[in-house]
């Protein structure tokens, strides 16, 4: 008869607690104290003759494996392992060596943050063969992985059902720890999303006493968890609505629902990255059915910076511009949708699609080539809307390396290059019918009084072609910029306020102050 082990959680349902040998089960804690706590509970939750082997990565077995005289097997096999990457990999052919690993119950405890430096592709390859290896060898791995930012890991992990026969992680909270569980797998069937409240008392893991002792799923799709500053001074609209003073505590309370609407604040354009990866979290996580709305409360979003929200998973990014009433009829309107789109395992993916090319200014010839074929041929970037080519003309009297020092972009991605007489810039992500937006930014004077005629591409097929005959362009024909003298004055002593450019005045002293004035 095969062997059936539990993790150590009391008064945990079986369908949540039992580990059957054949399979890997993984859970993720927020810290190392805790997977401690929860390798010696499992430990002790085995019968007397039960086989239980401990391996720790980094640690001394002995330092941190306690034994319990009143229960738990009679003997422990502990290993130790180094917190390399390379170590898992002869794990295996290591614990083989040591026992017959058949009807075993091995637990292997991570060290602090140890594997958060490891590829995807490789963990994700010791995991499809350290799960074939426990199948064919008839017994159970358990991975206890404490690390400070386990959210990259446990939505890569979602998706790797084939391989995991359970995935949970046990989080901190304010005086009690909350158990999710993406999926857990056993001879009693399969359970999902499962959040449970934890208590740790006398390191002894147990449920919440007011926590139900059925599976059942949760309905919350009447909440609305909001950022207060979304309702624009106005009280919460129904006993439905929960108001949060940051993102970050939003998000918190957002990671206990599954089906609720959550609607964050984006006031600035450095909160962009972080929550793109709350958006990404909550999506990988939380499953389709939540909706996730941001509002714009100050113009501070690009159309890359949209994109990318939406691409991390949001429904919905509601403009600055839109007063409040329009605001919530958008909000009621996604009410019961299902999100459908693919989010990649990887945020990293994502956020290379913001700044692909982290280029700005002036290029050689040949880099400018080249930086923009490769974003040309970018497959995550959206067909037709990389950005704008185009080739500008000077007028004449004025050389294109004169006219190539008035050029001032601002933008990461927005760059330029100057040969065959002409200036041709590519300005990334801008449509074409904001090019003489963009050009009356760029340039501090109307592109009509330096430029003679001008060139446009805006699709794909077309730049990539024009890239075509600019590379065959022989280089004694590229041109140079103007050497930069030292001390030399700005061409044009204005500035850019946002909408227009403006001349600075500068202070002219009549007389000099030391001088006396002399009496008429």
């Amino acid at each position: 008869m095969d062997s059936i082990f539990s993790i150590g959680i009391q008064s945990l349902w079986d369908e949540l607690r039992h580990m059957p040998v054949g399979g890997v089960w993984w859970v993720n804690t927020d810290r190392n104290e805790d997977a401690i706590s929860l390798v010696n509970q499992t430990i002790a939750a085995q019968g007397k003759d039960y086989r239980v082997a401990v391996i720790t990565m980094g640690d001394e077995p002995k330092s941190i494996i306690r034994l319990e005289t009143d229960r738990g097997p009679q003997t422990v096999r502990l290993f130790s392992m180094p917190a390399e990457a390379d170590s898992l990999y002869f794990l295996p052919r290591d614990i083989q060596c040591s026992i017959v690993p058949e009807h075993y119950l091995l637990i292997l405890k991570c060290s602090q943050n140890g594997l958060q430096n490891i590829p995807s592709e490789k963990l994700l390859k010791w995991l499809g063969r350290i799960s074939r290896w426990a199948k064919n060898q008839n017994c159970t791995l358990l991975v206890v992985n404490p690390g400070s930012n386990n959210d990259k890991l446990f939505s890569l992990l979602m998706s790797e059902y084939r391989s995991l026969y359970g995935l949970a992680s046990i989080r901190v909270q304010t005086d009690s720890h909350l158990y999710d569980v993406a999926f857990w797998c056993n001879e009693k069937g399969v359970s999902s999303r499962q959040q449970l409240t934890l208590k740790n008392d006398g390191d002894e893991w147990h449920l919440a006493q007011q926590e139900e002792t059925v599976v059942q799923p949760r309905s919350d799709e009447k909440r609305v968890l909001s950022h207060i500053a979304v309702l624009e001074g106005a009280p919460a609209l129904s006993e439905h609505w929960s108001l949060f003073e940051t993102n970050e505590a939003l998000f918190d309370e957002a990671r206990t629902t599954q089906a609720a609407t959550i609607i964050f604040s984006l006031i600035q354009n450095n909160q962009i990255e972080t929550l793109a990866r709350h958006i990404h979290t909550l999506r990988r996580q939380r499953g389709s059915a939540l909706k996730i709305v941001v509002r714009e409360n100050n113009t501070s979003l690009r159309a890359t910076d949209e994109r990318l929200l939406l691409g991390c998973g949001a429904n919905m990014v509601i403009p600055w511009n839109a007063p409040l009433s329009r605001c919530l009829t958008l909000i009621e309107s996604i009410q019961g949708q299902q999100f459908n789109r693919y989010v990649p395992e990887d945020i990293s993916t994502l956020l290379s699609m913001t700044q692909p090319m982290k280029l700005r200014g002036y290029q050689k010839w040949d880099t400018f080539c080249d930086a923009v074929g490769n974003m040309m041929s970018n497959t995550l970037l959206p067909a037709d809307g990389k950005g704008v080519m185009v080739a500008l003309r000077p007028v004449p009297g004025i050389r294109v390396e004169q006219a190539l020092t008035l050029c001032r972009p601002n933008r990461i991605g927005d760059i330029m290059t100057i040969g065959d007489n002409r200036l041709v810039l590519f300005l990334s992500f801008c449509r074409v019918n904001d090019l003489d937006t963009a050009l009356n930014h760029i340039f501090p004077l109307p592109t009509g009084d330096i430029f003679s005629n001008r060139m446009v591409w805006f699709e794909d097929n077309l730049i990539s072609a024009e890239l075509v005959q600019m590379r065959a362009l022989a280089p004694e024909k590229w041109a140079k910029p103007l050497p930069v003298t030292s001390g030399a004055k700005p061409v044009l002593n204005a500035k850019h306020d946002g909408h227009v450019w403006r001349r600075v005045p500068e202070p002219l002293r009549l007389m000099d102050e030391n001088k006396e004035s002399v009496p008429l």
